[in-house]
């Protein structure tokens, strides 16, 4: 897997799509009014907290199952997940009536592990941070026969989030400018970017990461994966590290033009202010990539700008603590 290019993934995104059209969600890709008067640019938002189980996770997990033989569903599988994933996961699961494991670090949140317990998978808690629990539950597959689904350490899961740029590209009436969208693992903006990359070539793939978990921009600076101090932050859907050999390094490394990191506050701030013009629910992880434009609008005036407002999953006591 190490040498995966993104000239491999055009074409197993749009198989991706074929194969998930019948289970997933085309969201809406919605011109905001407001934010474009607010910034000075044409500012689309694609809606992938309108996603089945709240969260583009979903077309990654849904995917690699749809690739598996009826032989290896029947054993089971087995993933690692801070939420959205697992509960992509799950709903997989229960549309294939299949089972799984789920395992998730310590101080996940409750709304995102109660959404993995309604799907019907079974949730285990092993860990302090994402990567400890990653790597148990790849040992754990392993020792048990059962297939490891990966948060963003595959091709399959990588091709099914690039399914969104393949809507984004069908939706747009021209190409953006820039594509801003938050990054955990790398996943969906390596599926993402590869895809726009290959029909409009001059899109700007912007990377989006809270300052106090910016594990993959440091591994970018680095030229090599390394472990960042890990702080609290609103972005539990991207936080952690990234595994040993992870692929995603290599195509965000090929594909992504630019970088900005947010601070908590203006996460916050993005926060607040999507709830106030769009009325719908994000969470964390989705503001990281809205506060990162916001920091930026003024090099974008005169431009068209896409966000992917990537989840919703978020619990009612931090909805709270925004709000106040």
């Amino acid at each position: 897997m190490a040498g995966l290019l993104a000239s491999d993934l055009p074409r197993a995104i749009l198989q991706a799509r074929a194969h998930l059209r019948p289970h997933v969600r085309e969201t809406p890709l919605d011109l905001s009014l407001a934010l474009s008067q607010i910034t000075g640019a044409q500012v689309w938002l694609k809606l992938e907290n309108l996603q089945h189980t709240g969260s583009f996770k979903v077309r990654g997990a849904l995917n690699k199952l749809l690739s598996l033989s009826p032989e290896h569903l029947q054993k089971g599988v087995v993933a690692a997940s801070s939420g959205n994933h697992g509960a992509g996961v799950a709903y997989g699961l229960h549309k294939l009536r299949a089972r799984g494991v789920v395992f998730v670090p310590e101080g996940a949140s409750p709304t995102k592990l109660e959404a993995i317990r309604r799907y019907g998978a079974e949730v285990r808690i092993y860990g302090q941070s994402s990567e400890d629990t990653e790597i148990y539950a790849r040992q754990y597959a392993r020792q048990n026969d059962m297939t490891y689904i990966s948060p963003y350490n595959d091709p399959e899961v990588i091709a099914g989030q690039g399914t969104i740029g393949v809507e984004m590209a069908q939706q747009m009436p021209q190409s953006p400018d820039a594509v801003f969208a938050t990054v955990g693992g790398g996943g969906m903006i390596a599926g993402i970017a590869s895809y726009l990359k290959s029909v409009w070539p001059r899109a700007q793939m912007v990377g989006c990461q809270p300052q106090n978990d910016a594990a993959m921009l440091a591994s970018i600076r680095a030229g090599q994966i390394v472990s960042v101090e890990a702080k609290p932050t609103l972005s539990d859907g991207s936080a952690g590290g990234l595994e040993p050999g992870a692929i995603t390094l290599g195509l965000c490394q090929q594909l992504v033009d630019g970088w900005v990191t947010v601070t908590e506050e203006e996460i916050k701030a993005a926060m607040r202010l999507f709830l106030e013009t769009q009325h719908q629910l994000l969470e964390g992880a989705a503001g990281v990539a809205l506060a990162a434009f916001l920091q930026n609008s003024a090099q974008y005036q005169g431009q068209t700008v896409v966000i992917v407002i990537c989840g919703a999953n978020i619990g009612l006591p931090m909805l709270q603590a925004i709000l106040q």
